[in-house]
């Protein structure tokens, strides 16, 4: 029965068949049979050409053309109808040389092959023809050896002698060999000495692999893995990857798995290296940078030494081009002393009541605030405490402004906290407008202002200066146009511009932990945009905006430059005055936040081991005789915790001084508490409260705890605190002088003075001071007053008496004896 049954092969209706040889490698070949289609081709009715000689328009017939198409129409159908099949051709005739160019593509590729298949195959031939004519020869000698040897000795027995003739001349032997020891044993010693197969004797040891002289051949499976691997090669299929040469960038100290991960190498490749050089590490264990260096000078890679300082060059320093800048509203900070009337200027100007929300009417932090002004412009604000305890703060305020509105009362004049004000603009290099407020009150005097700031070199401009001077009042009103004109001015002369385009960076103007929000900081952005959801690192610590609040209290999804913003999303409270920097990745903050951390405790013990023994022993003996009150300070925000920390440091002498043990932000808690109750330390809380688990704790363990909300009484009652640890100021008073006129002796008594009061008086319960030569020899006390016999209290002036002194005779006439009294005075702080 046949393969198909009877019935036919199944074909391609009109097609024409073929052959096409397929060629294999090794010179194989195989015919198949092909049927090739026959294309159909449409000839053209006659009476369709000719129609189209003129006689239709050019838009077809109009009888088979569509209903409701124009003449027009119907032309750019046509011709698009046209340009589609050109384009449909010229695809066609791309496609079919393509098609040619890979064929012979293919083709220059396999004859490239069978070249190199057909050169191997007959290299190798070649070397199996010598090695075949070596051994040969080989053999040759030898036997020649043999029989030079055997040639003197005689022939003992006929069939050996035989034997040896019909081995010299390839012929074999009918005589049957005789088996002895000797000859068993020659022939077992000379077994394939005499084989042209060239197949190897015995096994293949170390050495002869090493020297290569058995004469050893590659296998088949060998030769036909060499000849795979050059058809890939040749075809371009699963070449094999160049080594490629890495720039390794290496800090002081790395982990073996990163380092092969930089090098894009095996973990276990490179312990085997180290583990060759002696070092018995695993993959998790880091490594310093010079023998780094050495594995990756082994692996013929490129080492590029970095430092630890280096992960901040994420961050974006480029320079912004001059078509990027935009306008961006100008910064002004108000400064100048406390009370007078900044935080109220500030009110009137954006018609708010911030004042009334300050204890004690007095700004406890940093505000920032942006008003619009009735031509449109945008004005951003901060205005900063006044109080001398903030001074810190307000130097942040003056690093991060454009321009300083110095606040000066009409009534009350230059004053220290508006020197430090001065002082601050100074050193921030930033110009200066001089607001004269209170000009309303009666005994106002604005003149005796523009002359006392003529002693700090602020010339205005009613004194021929270059210091803007406008007389305001936070009260009426008057002349807030003319403050706001002036910032208007000097904000156009500086020409301020930014870049919203770029990566954000801004620095933080306050920072506090909220109960319910966590970690917030008052940022002023200074330069791009911030958006919600960016990752930024600030100071020591990193975050992510959860959510960004305005001045209003209004969530916002984005902040521009010279915007303040409340931002939600940090991992910690960082610092007042840290720079904001949006980088790309978590991994990019994280990295820098932990640098930064790591490089301040390392700071911060290089400090202390910096001093020697002799400082620190020094250093113990001087606080052995210095008392402390320790205290903890909680406060609600970075600035005020600071702020209270410098003051406390400014209370103290050299005897006594206030220590902060710890201070934070944030609710006191049952920690606080514990610390303070083993430290003996009461607990300051500044405008924050404790929470219920350590009131509890507080009452138990008899902990103090202290609220308040303005500074003022908190640093008065720490001083009051610190003074009751001073010891007592002991004054001496002079009350009276006696001349010794004769010495008695009296038994039981000693030496007696027979004394005349010539000054003051006398009294038994007094200290003395014998002094001869008006030089003192003793000091001390009276064993007896005696007027007469009797024992007396006092003795007045001009009378006589008996003194005698508590162990110590030694006493002449014509000594003095100064009488005092001690008064113990309880001292005070200043």
């Amino acid at each position: 029965m046949s393969d198909n049954d009877g019935k036919k092969t199944l074909g391609l209706r009109g097609s024409r068949p073929g052959q096409v040889k397929q060629s294999f490698s090794h010179g194989r070949t195989k015919n198949v049979v092909v049927e090739t289609k026959r294309k159909r081709v449409v000839v053209p009715k006659p009476g369709a050409a000719a129609g189209g000689s003129g006689k239709t328009p050019a838009g077809g017939d109009p009888r088979k053309r569509p209903a409701g198409i124009s003449d027009a129409e119907m032309e750019r159908r046509m011709k698009a109808l046209q340009a589609a099949k050109a384009r449909e051709a010229e695809e066609a005739e791309k496609r079919a040389a393509e098609e040619k160019a890979r064929e012979e593509e293919r083709k220059r590729r396999r004859e490239e092959a069978e070249a190199k298949e057909r050169a191997e195959r007959e290299r190798e031939e070649a070397l199996k023809a010598k090695a075949e004519e070596e051994a040969r020869k080989k053999r040759e000698a030898e036997e020649a050896k043999t029989r030079a040897k055997a040639a003197p000795a005689p022939a003992a027995d006929p069939a050996a002698a035989q034997a040896a003739e019909q081995r010299g001349t390839g012929k074999p032997s009918s005589a049957p060999r005789k088996k002895d020891d000797r000859g068993g044993a020659n022939d077992r010693q000379n077994r394939g000495k005499g084989r042209d197969d060239g197949r190897r004797s015995g096994k293949l040891t170390v050495n002869q692999a090493m020297r290569g002289g058995d004469g050893r051949q590659r296998s088949v499976a060998s030769m036909r893995r060499k000849q795979e691997r050059a058809r890939q090669k040749a075809m371009g299929e699963n070449v094999e990857r160049e080594k490629v040469i890495r720039d390794v960038q290496v800090p002081e100290a790395i982990v073996v798995s990163e380092l092969a991960n930089r090098m894009a190498e095996r973990v276990a490749d490179v312990v085997k290296s180290l583990m060759k050089m002696g070092m018995m590490v695993t993959q998790n264990q880091a490594i310093d940078a010079d023998t780094a260096e050495l594995i990756i000078e082994e692996f013929g890679h490129n080492i590029v030494r970095v430092s630890d300082a280096d992960v901040e060059d994420v961050i974006d320093t480029v320079e912004d081009k001059e078509e990027d800048l935009e306008d961006r509203a100008p910064i002004i900070t108000i400064m100048g002393h406390v009370d007078h009337g900044k935080t109220s200027l500030l009110d009137a100007i954006r018609d708010a009541k911030v004042t009334a929300g300050e204890a004690g009417g007095i700004t406890q932090h940093i505000g920032a605030y942006q008003v619009k002004t009735d031509s449109g412009a945008t004005l951003s604000f901060l205005d900063t405490p006044g109080h001398a305890a903030f001074t810190s703060m307000r130097a942040r305020g003056a690093q991060v402004t454009d321009i300083v509105v110095l606040v000066v009362a009409a009534d009350d004049s230059v004053m220290p906290q508006t020197i430090e004000a001065i002082n601050h603009a100074k050193a921030a290099g930033v110009p200066m407008i001089v607001a004269i407020n209170k000009c309303d009150k009666p005994t106002a005097n604005p003149d005796q202002v523009r002359a006392e700031l003529l002693q700090h070199e602020v010339i205005v401009e009613k004194m021929s200066g270059d210091v803007q001077d406008v007389e305001v009042s936070a009260i009426t009103g008057a002349g807030l146009d003319e403050l706001l004109e002036a910032i208007a001015l000097q904000s156009e002369i500086l020409e301020l511009k930014a870049n919203p385009s770029r990566a954000a960076s801004g620095a933080v103007i306050e920072a506090q932990l909220d109960v319910g929000r966590g970690p917030v900081a008052t940022v002023l952005v200074q330069n791009g945009t911030l958006k919600q959801g960016d990752i930024f690192v600030v100071g020591e610590q990193w975050g992510k905006v959860r959510a960004l609040v305005n001045d209003h209290g209004d969530r916002v999804k984005e902040a521009g430059p010279s915007v303040p913003v409340e931002v939600l999303g940090l991992n910690g409270t960082p610092e007042a005055g840290d720079v904001l920097n949006v980088v790309d990745t978590e991994a990019q903050a994280r990295e820098i936040a932990e640098y930064r951390e790591q490089a301040a405790k390392d700071k911060r013990a290089a400090a202390g081991a910096a001093t020697t023994l002799e400082q620190m022993m020094a250093k113990a003996k001087a606080d052995k005789d210095v008392a402390e009150l320790p205290i903890l300070v909680k406060a609600d925000v970075q600035g005020s915790a600071e702020a209270i920390v410098q003051a406390m440091e400014k209370i103290g002498n050299e005897e006594v001084r206030v220590r902060v043990l710890h201070y934070g932000v944030g609710a006191i808690t049952e920690t606080d508490v514990g610390l303070a109750e083993a430290s003996g330390a009461p607990v300051i809380g500044f405008n924050v409260r404790a929470n219920a688990s350590a009131r509890n704790s507080a009452n138990q363990k008899g902990v103090e705890i202290r609220y308040y909300s303005v500074i003022y009484d908190l640093v008065d009652d720490v001083k009051a605190a610190a003074s009751g640890l001073l010891s007592a100021e002991v004054r001496e008073n002079f009350i009276g002088y006696a001349e010794i006129r004769e010495v008695f002796k009296v038994s039981g008594v000693g030496k007696v003075a027979g004394c005349l009061v010539t000054e003051g008086v006398a009294r038994r319960s007094a200290g003395v001071r014998l002094l001869r030569d008006n030089v003192v020899i003793h000091e001390g006390t009276l064993k007896t007053l005696k007027r007469f016999k009797d024992e007396v209290k006092e003795v007045l002036s001009g009378q006589e008496c008996g003194m005698a002194f508590e162990n110590y005779d030694d006493i002449r006439p014509n000594d003095v004896i100064e009488i005092f009294e001690r008064e113990e005075v309880e001292r005070t702080l200043d």
